[in-house]
């Protein structure tokens, strides 16, 4: 197994002492905060790595040079404000605080571990955050009420906010910005990292954002630009944002996606697309990376005439083993919806730049005049869908679970209102990948579109029942629908039965026993259910596994005639409890005067971060967490 190369911190205190000037000691101290950043991302198995290093310099610049820091964490602490509304860019800011001893020296090996720290920044999980961000767009409104409030208590604080370039894309941007001039808020220095890539591929080429400039001086701020990787240009700029008394200012600093390591940079693109958004490096791009940041340190500090430093070598962490034979939803849903298209020449499809993630890719390829990018901008997107089913199209919806469904919520409910159909496929649904944290995990989606009238939600359990998900909602649903889809691969220990087809609000009886039922939906809890069975059978307790699709559509006798004979039902939700399937499930029950007890599990407040293993056990979801309410809903049933 090969080992991981972290820089103590001791060497960024002696690069800090060191007499040379500040720009030379900012270039070192990056440098040495990259190679923490690359080898924390390498023991999480997942992360941002060329948001984090093309910003990396602009933040140990601030942190550095540029802010009063707390000399403890607290909100009414005198101090200046760094906070970074993309949230991707979380582990090179976490490199840094660690570095400066605002986070613990063991959190190295915590990055998207639970209770370690975040994929995205948590301010009730982390000391010395500022704002929650990862969900787009909120930084420069947030730092606007920040502001106010500290010109009412009396605080002197700056405030810097970084965004990203494709977050621009995000209209919430730019309803901020007239009020801070109106205000005044010279306080506020918002800093774009203007590194010309989005997730996928170019921001040029998902949504053009024309002359920035312009665009920002139109409302007018105060618009500088500057090399984000010049420390020097750095400082220029955020001297000459200082002596603005009367406006806000916005630092355009131009940099690159992947800075530091060369074949990680967007320069070194391969074709359309950057192959370091996310994710963890492989063993092989590990260490030919570190082997660079590692020459460039010896280098650098031989340049001042000092030593190089030392490092600490730690073993990497036995990394998650993926199914043998793994299913993988959106696969499956990608090669479903090419076939619908090429037999409906209705079906449009449309992405907000997440034509990786959500699998569109081949359709991109195969109709191209029927691919409508949109960028980062959902509720432009459904918008658009609206028109498209009004002019007699047939448009399929695309992005993360989590962005489209509560930021287009009220396009979705007024295109509802149309009597038109638009098919909505929600991506990286429930609580597991985990490791992003709360701002990526979708718990909040069938409550949203459950309650939106004319459209069916569904979630298929397996890549056959995608398929019939996929047809279904092209030939057979009336309505509009909504398609929930895990983006994780997923182990299926069961199949459909022989002749299983898809019935609104009805599902199938994926293991027998006449003990206790659990009813679910979807990839991730149904094999949980299955394995639990499996133990709780050599326990002599029969437990029955239900498959039911249908997230709020539920055929009531249907669903009593599959419980006939259980003392008990549990409902699984890979969802919060509110408004999830169970709710609706128990409300059909009582319709129909179902006498046995019903116990609903799901997520109880706010989802862990974490892996995913650790984060099903946490919340309880976990084969284990399953055994045990099962245990105990068979004691109370003896009792009785």
């Amino acid at each position: 197994m090969s080992k991981l190369t972290f820089i103590p911190r001791s060497e960024f205190d002696r690069v800090k002492a060191m007499n040379a000037p500040m720009s030379g000691r900012a270039a070192i101290f990056a440098n040495l905060a990259r190679i923490n950043t690359l080898s924390m991302i390498a023991a999480a198995g997942s992360g941002h790595i060329g948001s984090s290093f093309s910003s990396l310099d602009i933040v140990s610049w601030l942190y550095l040079d540029e802010m009063r820091l707390p000399a403890k964490a607290g909100r009414d602490t005198e101090r200046d404000i760094f906070f970074s509304s993309k949230g991707h860019d979380a582990p090179g800011l976490y490199a840094v605080m660690i570095a400066l001893g605002q986070l613990p020296e063991q959190a190295r090996l915590q990055l998207r571990r639970l209770g370690g720290l975040p994929g995205h920044p948590d301010l009730t999980l982390t000391p010395f955050i500022e704002a929650n961000t990862g969900s787009l767009g909120m930084g420069i409104s947030k730092a606007k009420g920040m502001a106010i409030a500290n010109r009412l208590k009396g605080r002197n604080s700056r405030l810097f906010v970084m965004t990203g370039d494709g977050e621009l894309q995000e209209g919430q941007i730019w309803e901020s910005l007239g009020s801070a001039v109106r205000l005044g808020l010279s306080e506020i220095t918002v800093i774009v990292d203007h590194n010309k890539v989005q997730s996928d591929t170019l921001v040029q080429q998902t949504a053009d954002l024309g002359d920035l400039e312009a665009k920002f001086a139109a409302f007018g701020w105060n618009v500088l630009r500057c090399n984000g990787h010049d420390f020097q240009a750095l400082s220029t700029a955020i001297t000459a944002a200082r002596s603005e008394t009367g406006r806000p200012t916005v630092i355009i600093a131009d940099t690159l996606k992947g800075c530091g390591v060369s074949f990680m940079e967007h320069i070194a693109m391969d074709g359309r697309w950057y192959r370091y958004h996310s994710g963890a490096p492989s063993p092989a791009d590990y260490d030919r990376a570190i082997a660079e940041l590692m020459d460039r340190s010896r280098a650098q500090f031989a340049a001042f005439g000092a030593e190089p430093g030392v490092v600490d070598l730690v073993e990497r962490p036995v990394a998650v083993q993926l199914p043998a034979t793994p299913q993988r939803m959106v696969r499956a849903y990608s090669e479903a919806l090419l076939a619908e298209a090429a037999a409906n020449r209705d079906i449009i499809a449309l992405d907000a730049d997440l034509v990786l993630d959500t699998g569109l890719i081949p359709f991109q390829e195969q109709f191209p005049d029927r691919f409508v990018e949109c960028g980062i901008a959902e509720m432009d997107m459904v918008s658009q869908a609206s028109g498209l089913a009004l002019a007699g199209m047939l448009p399929v919806v695309h992005s993360f679970a989590c962005f489209l469904t509560p930021r287009a919520n009220e396009q979705i409910f007024n295109a509802s209102t149309e009597d038109t159909r638009i098919i909505y496929t929600g991506s990286l649904a429930g609580v597991v990948p985990a490791g992003p944290g709360h701002s990526h995990q979708s718990v909040r989606d069938i409550a949203l579109m459950g309650s939106v009238p004319n459209l069916v939600a569904l979630e298929p359990c397996c890549e056959a029942e995608v398929a019939m998900a996929v047809r279904w909602a092209v030939r057979d649903n009336l309505r509009s629908s909504y398609i929930r889809l895990v983006s994780i691969p997923c182990d299926i220990p069961y199949s459909l039965p022989e002749g299983y087809r898809l019935q609104p609000g009805r599902g199938a009886v994926l293991r027998g026993g006449g003990d206790i039922a659990l009813i679910g939906y979807g990839p991730v809890l149904l094999p949980q259910a299955m394995i639990m069975a499996e133990r709780m059978a050599t326990e002599g307790l029969q437990v029955r596994v239900i498959n039911l699709p249908w997230l709020n559509v539920i055929d009531g006798a249907w669903l009593k005639d599959a419980l006939a004979g259980c003392r008990a039902v549990v409902t699984l939700d890979n969802h919060l409890l509110s408004g999830g399937q169970g709710e609706k499930i128990m409300v059909a029950l009582v319709e129909q005067g179902f006498a046995a007890p019903v116990r609903r599990l799901g997520i109880e407040g706010v989802p862990a971060c974490g892996r995913n293993d650790e984060v099903l056990a946490h919340h309880g979801l976990d084969a284990a967490g399953l055994a045990a309410v099962v245990r105990k809903l068979a004691q109370q049933q003896d009792a009785d």
